[in-house]
């Protein structure tokens, strides 16, 4: 079983980055398709991007040329660079493990804490 804790949230001006770390413990963190989602409070939590074990990737429009999802295996680790940040990006974002990198409705893993990012005016 794999474990994954957010990290690399804050605050940042529109038009800023921040690049968002899921860190994975267990055992066979390569083989598994890991997801970012976004969250906004009384909203349902929504897809933002996916990537497979051999780097293939999924993203939503919304966030299309803006984010880049990228991991490294041997460090366990998955990345969302988020670049020309807006304030309608805004959420939580949490990582988790979806069963392939186009399914964007459902997961296998249970959810974390997440990261919050705040983007002002």
């Amino acid at each position: 079983q794999v474990q994954l804790v957010e990290s690399g949230g804050g605050l940042v001006q529109a038009g800023g980055s921040l690049r968002l770390s899921c860190a994975a413990s267990g055992r066979n963190f390569r083989s598994h398709v890991i997801g970012w989602y976004r969250q906004v409070p009384g909203q349902v939590r929504k897809f933002v991007a996916a990537i497979s074990s051999e780097g293939t990737t999924n993203y939503d429009d919304s966030v299309k040329g803006r984010f880049t999802i990228s991991r490294d295996n041997a460090a366990k680790t998955v990345y969302l660079q988020m670049n020309n940040l807006r304030p309608e990006d805004t959420a939580v974002y949490l990582c988790n493990r979806p069963p392939d990198v186009d399914t964007t409705t459902w997961v296998l893993g249970s959810w974390g804490q997440g990261t919050q990012v705040t983007v002002s005016l």
